[in-house]
């Protein structure tokens, strides 16, 4: 396996296990030590390479123990602190690793609860660990874009020097992508004045910061969902073109009361991000079977439906993400919904192939 879809294979594990992990020494076992061992590639049997309940006595303080020390020729190199899973993470968790940090010549420490994985280096101050990670791992939604980086600590890549000096990048580029995301679900005053600046000429008022909050997050929603459009098209080789108007599509339905129940205002619906991308993912997966424009979504206040042609006759997959619980509802032959829980939208390309055998049945019909 390559070293990308081995970090996939144990996303998925870990999706699946999160909920029965209970303490921190099941988590070390299911999820940890797996990810130094078949991630990093070091041997965690090899007390030459991995130290467990790693000791070095600081000052006065006296037995405290790191959960794992990695060494390479000798010499200490990352130190990796544990908390279970699903514990969230703070930097407070990290006070032994900021100590064992100055004591030893590591240069990489690593803060985790199986599930995000928080690295550290000392760009601050040298020897001294920074109070903000360098790179985080989310094992539940996991940014591409770090895999090459992450790499660079494997046994077999280790390019210690490479990871340090591109840490400060690393750093700052992942903090602005957590704010722009937060500004896309939710703007600040900030976030809404600067891009109101660009086409309001008048004052800010508190009346224009109202209108224009709501006009933000709207215009970054449908930002998003244009940028993943034309990637789809861009992959498939289609012209970016206009789909087919939702009125006439709408008059080849024959359930007329149905339909104009489709057609109320939404009032009190709200289309979230995460409905969004799901309903992307599903069009990605049933475009082997049919253009993407044909596949288009209708969200109501009890479920995000995913239609062929905008008929609410021929269903593809229904989300029910507003809940705690999220579902993914699927179809048989006889248009019977079956909802499958799910923890992620990664989980939804495991129901690929029963998606296009519905499409197929929709066009055939």
């Amino acid at each position: 396996m390559q070293f990308g879809e081995r970090i996939a294979a144990l996303a998925v594990k870990v999706q699946q296990q999160r909920g029965i992990i209970e303490t921190e020494e099941a988590t070390k076992n299911a999820f940890i030590m797996p990810f130094i061992s078949t991630i990093l590639g070091y041997d965690v049997f090899n007390p030459m390479e991995v130290v467990p309940e790693f000791t070095a006595d600081i000052g006065i303080k006296k037995g405290e123990k790191i959960d794992y020390a990695i060494v390479r020729d000798g010499e200490v190199q990352i130190l990796i602190e544990c908390k279970k899973s699903p514990a969230g993470l703070k930097f407070e968790h990290a006070s032994q690793l900021y100590r064992y940090f100055a004591a030893t010549n590591a240069r990489i420490a690593i803060l985790t609860n199986g599930e995000v994985y928080q690295f550290y280096t000392d760009l601050d101050a040298p020897n001294k660990m920074d109070s903000k990670p360098f790179l985080i791992l989310d094992m539940n939604d996991i940014d591409e874009t770090l895999i090459p980086e992450l790499r660079k600590l494997s046994r077999d890549a280790f390019d210690l020097e490479s990871i340090v000096s591109a840490a400060e990048e690393l750093r700052y580029i992942g903090e602005i992508k957590r704010v722009i995301a937060s500004n896309f679900q939710e703007p600040t005053s900030e976030w809404v004045r600067f891009l109101s600046a660009g086409v309001y000429e008048g004052q800010f008022t508190q009346r224009v910061r109202d209108q224009f909050t709501g006009l933000v997050a709207k215009a970054s929603k449908q930002f998003l969902t244009d940028q993943v459009n034309d990637r789809i098209k861009a992959a498939l080789g289609e012209p970016n073109v206009p789909s087919i108007p939702r009125q006439e599509l709408v008059a080849s339905v024959t359930s007329e009361p149905v339909v104009e129940a489709d057609l109320e205002p939404d009032d009190g619906i709200d289309t979230t991000l995460e409905e969004l991308e799901g309903f992307h993912i599903v069009r990605a997966i049933v475009c082997k079977e049919v253009k993407a424009n044909r596949v288009v979504y209708r969200d109501a206040k009890s479920y995000f439906a995913i239609l062929l042609d905008d008929n609410n006759r021929k269903p593809i997959a229904r989300l029910h993400f507003n809940r705690a619980q999220k579902y993914l509802g699927l179809f048989d032959a006889n248009k019977v919904e079956t909802r499958i829980p799910i923890q992620t939208l990664d989980e939804i390309y495991e129901h690929a192939e029963q998606m296009r055998a519905t499409v197929q049945l929709q066009m055939a019909a």
